[in-house]
């Protein structure tokens, strides 16, 4: 009778058989290839003579969260262990994280333990979700992380594995296992390690570099790489046609006349402008710029100011804009390189849209728009039969030709009712500007940089301008104060800072309280 070996709970600390389960657990986000590093990591257990079994928890894909993926090891000594199938807290010999955060996310879930848990992570950056979506600067801080990872780890391998992956034209899977090897927390022979590579036969030159060069920055035999900053931003090069050549000149000299502190940021400025629309539309902007120097001292603060939001606030986004972006060859070039597009394969691109009625029609000549807004069953019928996401590949001939005829509807953009929307708001914002600029210049400064809280499209733009309206109608609370403009600028601060608009509401509430005890 065959007989099977019964199975058991192996133990986290040596038992009276002499098994020891060791886990770790891996966080890694969608595409950095946190499969084939799981997958490693088991085939190299099981090659030195243990048994392993790993599992995955899957995140939302792209950086809402990141997939878990767990493994636990043990020595074969012919009994069959059990192993579990998830990580608890405090539980985790090694935890792996394939982006800074997600480290961070690892201790504050209980993962990190001190005095038991190796923690190996890339310190590169990978924006979450909930960075991109703050009004304002959501980043997160990084040395913070850093700094916590030493207070709950045993031990912290921290460097920029990412970059080294790079470097080696492979992918950042295979710098994380070069760093767990180099860090000890597994006894198993670095040539084990390789081995696994090559048995894996794809990229194996490129994934034997990156994991090279990890293993010997995590043992300490080679410096860690420096992350590459990216080249400053310039002034575009635009392209200048013979034709328009001297209607350009005229606006560059217009710019040599302004104070010297506000020319770098007009001149970019007015690039921008002429980029978006045309030379016309550049002289726009730079009488607007004009307007407010001519109101403005040392140290220009008013005018450049004027230079930076004024063009902000003349190149909204609307259709015309997010398709023209959406089929320049830069952008091409530029996501190629992020997700680092080999010249043998292929880049498939979707684009995702969701206009609403109110952007259909404000992207209409004037008459028109404002017909079809008064036409409540044009309205139903467009929201059952259009009102949803549309999803078009820009890297076929047909998505792209679409959204290419879309853009080169720009030369007919002040024609357009959103254009007139937009114009009247501007004008508006504006000219309270100028008036509240005759009395209190700082404060009008601060009234310009508002036009930071209103930006994209769709519902983005309309809780911007929800925003901007409330911060706005503290003006009257505030003019003739002293602090007036640290007190708009504390108003904006808290409307960037919080998405839902708590903070705002709190900030309002202080405004009018000492508004009311003035009166």
């Amino acid at each position: 009778m065959n007989m099977q070996a019964s199975p058991v709970i192996a133990r986290r600390s040596p038992g009276p058989q002499g098994e020891k389960i060791i886990t770790l657990a891996a966080l890694a986000v969608g595409g950095q290839g946190g499969g084939v590093l799981t997958n490693w990591i088991t085939e190299v257990a099981e090659a030195n003579g243990y048994r392993a079994q790993s599992t995955s928890v899957a995140g939302v894909a792209q950086r809402t969260g990141a997939t878990i993926y767990y493994i636990e090891m043990c020595r074969d000594t012919g009994r069959m262990p059990v192993f579990a199938l998830s990580p608890a807290v405090g539980d985790v010999d090694i935890l792996m994280a394939c982006e800074l955060m997600e480290g961070g996310r690892a201790i504050l879930r209980g993962f990190v333990t001190p005095g038991r848990t190796t923690m190996i992570a890339s310190t590169h950056r990978i924006p979450a979700v909930a960075e991109k979506i703050a009004p304002g600067d959501g980043r997160a801080n990084g040395p913070e992380v850093l700094d916590a990872m030493g207070i709950a780890a045993d031990k912290v391998v921290a460097f920029d594995m990412e970059t080294i992956a790079k470097h080696a034209d492979s992918v950042i899977s295979s710098s994380m296992l070069g760093a767990l090897a180099g860090s000890g927390a597994l006894p198993f022979s670095r040539e084990s390690y390789e081995d696994v590579i090559r048995k894996s036969g794809r990229g194996v030159e490129a994934s034997l570099r990156a994991f090279g060069e990890a293993y010997e920055v995590a043992k300490g035999e080679k410096t860690a790489p420096i992350l590459e900053q990216p080249p400053a931003k310039t002034t575009p090069a635009l392209s200048i046609p013979d034709k328009l050549r001297a209607k350009w000149e005229v606006l560059e000299a217009r710019v040599v006349k302004l104070p010297t502190p506000a020319q770098e940021m007009t001149r970019a400025g007015l690039a921008k402008v002429v980029d978006y629309q045309d030379v016309e539309y550049g002289a726009q902007y730079l009488d607007m710029v004009e307007q407010a120097a001519a109101l403005d001292a040392e140290p220009f603060e008013l005018t450049t100011n004027a230079a930076k939001y004024c063009a902000r606030a003349l190149c909204y986004d609307d259709i015309l804009r997010v398709a023209d972006l959406k089929t320049r060859a830069t952008r091409f070039d530029r996501i190629r390189d992020e997700v680092v597009v080999n010249d043998d394969q292929v880049l498939m691109l979707t684009e995702y849209f969701h206009p609403r009625f109110e952007e259909f029609t404000t992207t209409l000549p004037r008459a028109l728009g404002r017909w079809m807004q008064k036409r409540k069953g044009i309205e139903a019928f467009y929201g059952r039969h259009f009102d949803k996401g549309r999803r078009i590949r820009t890297d076929r001939i047909g998505g792209f030709v679409m959204l290419w005829l879309v853009s080169s509807l720009r030369p007919m953009r002040r024609r357009l009712l959103r254009h007139e929307t937009e114009m009247a708001h501007v004008d508006q914002w504006f000219a309270t500007v100028l008036e509240v600029a005759k009395d209190d210049r700082a404060l009008a400064a601060e009234l310009l940089a508002n036009y930071r809280l209103i930006k994209g499209y769709s519902d983005t733009h309309v809780r911007g301008l929800s925003k901007f309206a409330r911060v706005m109608g503290a003006l009257d609370m505030l003019r003739g104060r002293q602090d007036a403009a640290d007190w708009m600028r504390r108003l904006r601060t808290a409307a960037l800072d919080d998405e839902k608009g708590t903070g705002l509401d709190g900030a309002l509430a202080t405004v009018r309280s000492f508004a009311k005890a003035a009166e």
